[in-house]
């Protein structure tokens, strides 16, 4: 769906029917409020966080209306000795999917690892565990997050040669031709939204709502929030 018919589609919703009372809604606080219930839209489908109870890639729904955001990414890093730490995340990253490796040892090489995300607070419990520890023969770690960096656990007994990051990426922000950012003051470029238009819809009535509530238009608010819910 394209900017303009978004915008149309915006303020028909917000404005009483025939009136024009709320066309003077900056197109900066259009996209702020779609931005915000994208993003709100988005942690719910990943976390289940729905009326379904459905997390991503539990359904072919789910699946389908986030299946353009999974991004693979191969991770430089170092080898230290208890772990391979990678480098920074993606800028673009928002939600962990999976992580896979390439180890070796003295004798073996190019060995695919299966690594399991673990807490970093279990770390040190976790490492000399024998059956939960890194182990190059059985082809299993585990990995863990530290601010902004991956952390896939070798104990000293191998290394990681390479590894890879599967992850969700953020849905890019919606922008409109010529808005002035306030937080800039720079004027924008044209940047459409990128979900399928039936997901679209779905958040042009939780922006509506996010809106309607900054405004007290009470029914505005609750018609908005039951078009969405009702469809999430």
């Amino acid at each position: 769906m394209n900017n303009n018919l978004l915008r149309i589609k915006f303020q028909q919703r917000l404005n009483k029917l025939a009136s024009f009372d709320y066309d003077n809604i900056e197109c900066w606080q259009i996209a702020e409020a779609f931005n915000k219930a994208q993003r709100e839209w988005f942690r719910r489908q990943v976390h289940g966080i729905n009326l379904k109870k459905e997390g991503a890639e539990q359904s072919i729904a789910t699946i389908d209306d986030l299946q353009r955001f999974i991004t693979v990414k191969d991770l430089k890093g170092t080898n230290k000795p208890l772990f391979f730490e990678t480098e920074h995340l993606p800028a673009d990253y928002s939600y962990y999917i999976k992580v896979s490796a390439l180890a070796n040892d003295d004798v073996c090489s190019g060995r695919i690892m299966t690594v399991y995300l673990a807490e970093e607070a279990n770390a040190d419990v976790i490492i000399d565990d024998a059956y939960k520890g890194p182990d190059f023969i059985w082809s299993e770690t585990f990995a863990t997050m530290d601010t902004d960096h991956l952390k896939i656990y070798t104990n000293g007994k191998f290394h990681v040669e390479q590894s890879t990051l599967s992850y969700y990426r953020k849905p890019l922000e919606i922008t409109f031709d010529n808005c002035i950012n306030p937080s800039t003051g720079l004027s924008s470029a044209n940047q459409d939204c990128e979900f399928n238009d039936d997901v679209t819809e779905l958040m042009i009535d939780e922006a509506v709502a996010i809106i309607a509530g900054d405004i007290e238009s009470i029914t505005q608010y609750q018609r908005a929030s039951q078009n969405a819910q009702k469809s999430n």
